[in-house]
């Protein structure tokens, strides 16, 4: 039972923390001090229902139907672009630095929705921990805890990155520090739009 508890957050693990559009965006919450643990458990509950879904079975009609992995590609990717080029204009014309008094923080309802997007206009987070982690799942006897681990490694990550981004606070408190943040948050967002647009 610990084995498959064990092998759920290993694999989800690796596959987590690769960076990607969802990581820019805890990071950078994390960095502002914004909302960052309703970020953290909305990015970690929506694992967990993914994670779920997966193994309940969700995974073999997505593989099923190609048509709507599509249609969510193209959604996702327009959307990243869009963040991106926000990103871009930030590292541009920057408005100020990580001091929270410098500027207002975006709302609670906005943060949320920009989560929400994030996470599920992206298609690789439906390959990635539907159809992979739901498929690797069924070959462990005991495959819920294998998604117990997985939604703990997903948790673990997202803590980290959002409540321990603060410690980078001093160095990235310029002007300067935070175009560079926003122009690799930038370059992130248009990367991975580009593999959705090729198909990736």
């Amino acid at each position: 039972m610990l084995t498959s508890a064990v092998a759920g957050f290993i694999a989800s693990a690796v596959l987590i923390i690769a960076i990607g559009a969802q990581n820019a965006f805890v990071l950078r919450q994390g960095l502002r001090r914004e909302h960052v643990i309703p970020v953290v458990l909305t990015c970690a509950l929506s694992d967990l229902a993914l994670i779920s879904a997966g193994i309940a079975g969700l995974g073999a009609i997505i593989a099923a139907q190609p048509g709507l992995v599509t249609a969510i590609r193209w959604v996702g990717a327009a959307f990243l672009t869009g963040y991106a080029v926000l990103a871009a204009r930030r590292a541009i014309r920057p408005t100020g630095s990580l001091d929270p008094a410098g500027k207002a923080p975006a709302t609670l309802r906005a943060t949320l929705l920009t989560t929400l997007a994030l996470t599920y206009l992206n298609p690789h987070v439906y390959l990635d921990t539907v159809l992979l982690l739901g498929s690797v799942a069924q070959q462990h006897p005991h495959r819920w805890l294998f998604g117990l681990g997985a939604a703990a490694a997903s948790l673990s990550w997202f803590a980290v990155l959002g409540l321990g981004a603060h410690r980078l606070g001093p160095l990235l408190a310029r002007p300067g520090a935070w175009r560079i943040l926003d122009g690799l948050i930038a370059v992130v967002m248009a990367v991975v739009a580009a593999t959705l647009l090729l198909g990736g």
